[in-house]
């Protein structure tokens, strides 16, 4: 593999997540929501996975969720932050998800908990994963996406141009959508299935959104963000910005989250493969003739 740009400092997130370890409190509201939905995706799968292994797993807040679903009998943790994975009270590694310590054809089942879009490597760290599963193994995953934070960012660059006469990056890049599907079949999986799910948050105050963000070691962790502090004034006249421009009728104000799924399998002898491009044997006029034949009413264009 060519070297990766390098986007983000991940030895600042790994501070940042054990300073959020230290200062205690609930980690795991986010998390857990994320996790309660790769479950539901989960739960549509009929089959087995005995082994399973959890990118993301924070403090472990969210292994209840896996443990023992759809046959889970060894769900092994990994997260970066020595001091988040202390507080896991199951099986856990303490890694780089860009450096993966997981032998190939070693899991039945790879979960992503949200960690990945902050990788400077999100192909390598997909192919690597895709190397870790047995043949047919499972891998099911959640990156922040595109719109991520989109009133903060807003907020944020209003202000900055206003008060500072510039600006700097303060919210990190997410991936889009069609990106992401081409990074799966990049990665070598079978049968990939990316959606997304678009998660509004809501909060009393735009500075509740910093704090939860701080909470969770969700920070700015850009390689190239500013090292002199946000200026007060300028952080103040965001927050206003905020409130201005996206403030409900309420008081409360929006924060919203692109919540990217993916889903593929590692390639197996006689699973089911997608045709080729260019090699069906029906046209859609005609099967569109067809259905207007067979039933009355049914006029129109495919949308």
């Amino acid at each position: 593999m060519t070297d990766p740009i390098r986007l983000f400092d991940r030895a600042l997130l790994r501070r940042r997540r054990d300073r959020a370890a230290r200062a205690g409190g609930d980690h795991g509201f986010l998390i857990r929501e994320v996790a309660e939905r790769l479950a539901e995706r989960l739960d549509d799968v009929l089959r087995d996975f005995p082994r399973a292994l959890m990118i993301g797993s924070r403090d472990g807040a969210s292994r209840d969720i896996f443990q023992g679903r759809r046959g889970i009998e060894t769900l092994i943790g990994l997260d970066l932050s020595p001091a988040m994975a202390a507080a896991d009270a199951g099986p856990v590694v303490v890694a780089d998800e860009e450096l993966l310590p997981i032998a190939d054809g070693s899991m039945d089942l790879v979960l992503g908990l949200f960690s990945l879009h902050w990788t400077n490597d999100l192909p390598g760290a997909l192919i690597q994963i895709e190397r870790a599963l047995k043949p047919d193994g499972l891998f099911l995953g959640a990156i922040a996406g595109g719109s991520s934070l989109k009133e903060l960012r807003e907020a944020l660059t209003a202000a900055e141009i206003e008060i500072d006469g510039g600006l700097s990056p303060r919210v990190s890049p997410f991936a889009e959508l069609r990106d992401a599907a081409g990074l799966m079949q990049r990665a070598g999986f079978q049968l990939p299935v990316v959606d997304v799910d678009t998660i509004t948050l809501t909060y009393a105050h735009p500075l509740k959104l910093l704090a939860e963000l701080r909470m969770i070691g969700a920070t700015n962790v850009l390689h190239d963000r500013r090292r002199a502090p946000l200026k007060r004034a300028t952080l103040m006249r965001a927050m206003e910005i905020y409130v201005e421009r996206f403030a409900r009728p309420d008081g409360r104000v929006p924060a919203t989250l692109d919540l990217i799924h993916l889903a593929g399998w590692k390639k197996a002898t006689g699973q089911p493969q997608p045709r080729r491009r260019g090699t069906a044997d029906t046209a859609m006029s005609d099967m569109l003739a067809r259905l207007r034949a067979e039933v009355p009413g049914a006029e129109g264009d495919a949308g």
